[in-house]
């Protein structure tokens, strides 16, 4: 393979969707967009009203791929750790 992403954390009306890598050798070709695309429409076509994902804001590349293939900024978050206290 050239490319993967992967579904996860699926709720009545949407998934998310997570895992995409592509190698470095096969970076800039197009790949990464061509999956995330079709895996977000492969979703949408089975019923889920809706796909999220999570980017790095820090990421210009991977921002610039998920909206032009139509994903749109929704909010910022915070990261939350829960530790042993042990």
């Amino acid at each position: 393979p050239v490319s993967m992403a992967a579904t996860t954390r699926p709720t009545r009306h949407g998934v998310g969707v997570n895992l995409v890598y592509t190698p470095p050798p096969f970076r800039g070709k197009g790949y990464a967009s061509s999956c995330v695309a079709a895996l977000s429409q492969l979703q949408l076509d089975s019923g889920y009203q809706f796909c999220v994902l999570y980017t790095d804001l820090a990421n210009p590349t991977s921002n610039s791929i998920y909206q032009k293939i139509g994903y749109v900024p929704v909010c910022d978050s915070d990261d939350y750790i829960f530790e042993n206290a042990n």
